[in-house]
Formats: structure tokens, sequence, C-alpha cells
């Protein structure tokens, strides 16, 4: 890690690899559907959606999130960004309806400043080159008093994913860096984010439906503990200054 929280590895680093790994990865999210499709149904309880409200989705992966957003409350603007063309062409055949926006990198959006009124960030922020720049670029193109729901892996989950990966496969997340959620919350301090929320989820990503609810319940029990730390998927709610 280099100085303010940024990382050795570049933006486009990033986009090759899910350039690469693009025409696998709804199958191998299919392979553990409950898990992946969580960051949806709980994104949209958090994101205070109101008629009119002018949505950025990034990275926007294949746009599955647009579904989940737009059968929330219909005739809803999203607007899909994402860094891999790979990616893109696979959310473009899945779901042609989707507005998509290509970006190049996670540290200068293509984007007029004070444009959107919801920011939904979902397992990003563990890419990007320079998570403080990436975070500025979001406070800048967002209204005052913005809502944010971000989310991504904690440092515990390093080693859970890298075992899965060796037994399982799956597309993988190529450069990443898992984060503290400490680090997380000072980032979204020094980037003009409000913290309105943080909630651990998703304690068992696999394994039969009723192991995965139990550990639901015993992760809600928890919060605000290290038990929710072990949560493989962790979401911030921010309101911009």
């Amino acid at each position: 890690m280099r100085n303010n929280h940024s990382n050795k590895w570049t933006d486009a680093d990033v986009e090759a690899h899910w350039d690469r790994v693009a025409h696998i990865y709804v199958q191998e999210n299919e392979k553990v559907k409950e898990a992946h499709d969580q960051r949806f149904i709980e994104s949209v309880n958090w994101m205070d959606l109101k008629s009119g409200s002018t949505i950025l989705n990034i990275s926007s992966r294949d746009c599955e999130a647009n579904d989940y957003i737009i059968n929330a409350l219909p005739g809803t603007k999203v607007l899909n960004a994402e860094i891999s063309q790979g990616l893109m062409d696979v959310a473009k055949h899945i779901r042609p309806y989707v507005i998509q926006k290509k970006i190049s990198s996670y540290s200068s959006l293509p984007f007029k400043s004070h444009t959107f009124d919801k920011i939904l960030t979902l397992e990003t922020l563990e890419h990007v080159e320079d998570p403080i720049a990436f975070l500025t670029e979001l406070s800048r193109v967002a209204v005052d008093n913005a809502r944010m729901v971000l989310s991504c892996p904690p440092l515990t989950s390093e080693i859970p994913y890298r075992i899965y990966t060796f037994l399982l496969g799956g597309h993988g997340e190529g450069p990443h860096r898992f984060l503290r959620s400490s680090e997380v919350k000072t980032m979204l301090q020094k980037t003009g984010w409000k913290l309105l929320e943080h909630k651990g989820t998703v304690l068992i990503p696999v394994g039969p439906q009723w192991l995965q609810k139990w550990g639901e319940r015993i992760i809600q029990k928890f919060q605000h503990t290290f038990v929710s730390e072990l949560g493989i998927r962790q979401f911030y709610i921010c309101e911009k200054h």
C-alpha cells in the first residue's frame, strides 16, 4: 500500500481482469446466488428511493442491480457505470434496456458535478487504484445530502476467499485489497461522506439456505462487535456533507 490508502496496481489492471472473466461472470455468480443477490436486496432497503431519484450505479458489472432498483421504484433513472467493456457487453446482451457509461479510471469520472442524489457502489472500493480519489469523485458528482450505499468485503474475508477460489474456482477478484472497516470509515470521513450506518452481513455465504439464514440471525444479533466483522459483505450507508 502506498501513502494515503492507494494501492500498487492500476485501474487498467482491474479493467483487464474483469475483461478476462466477463464470459464466466454470470454463471459463476449463479453458483452462490443467495449470497450474490443479497447485495441488491440489502442495498435497495438502504437507498431511500424516491420518485425522481437520479442514481449512479458504479461498478455496474452485468447491471443486475438496475433491475432491483427499477422493481422497487418503477421509473427511476439509473446510470450504470463500468470500467470493463467485456462486462458491459454481457450486460447489454442480458439487459439491452439499461443505460451504461464506460469509465476508464475510478479517479476521474466522466460526469458533471452535483448530478446524482443516490450512489450505489457495491464491491468496488477494494479494487480501485486510489480509493481516496474515487470517494472524492463520488462526492463531487453527488448533490448535497446525497445518499450513498457502499459495500465491500472486510480484511477477514481474504483467507475464506482464497480457500473458496482454490476449491471451487470462480471468476476471482483480480487486483484487490480487502479493507478493515476502520480504514473504510477513515476514508469516508476524509472525502466528505458522513457515515449513517455500518452493518456486517453474510456470515455464512455457502451451504443450505437454512444455514445461511441462521448465520444472518447471528450476525444481526452481534452487530458492532467482532462477529459482524466476519460477515463477507460490509455495508456503509453514507450521506454527503
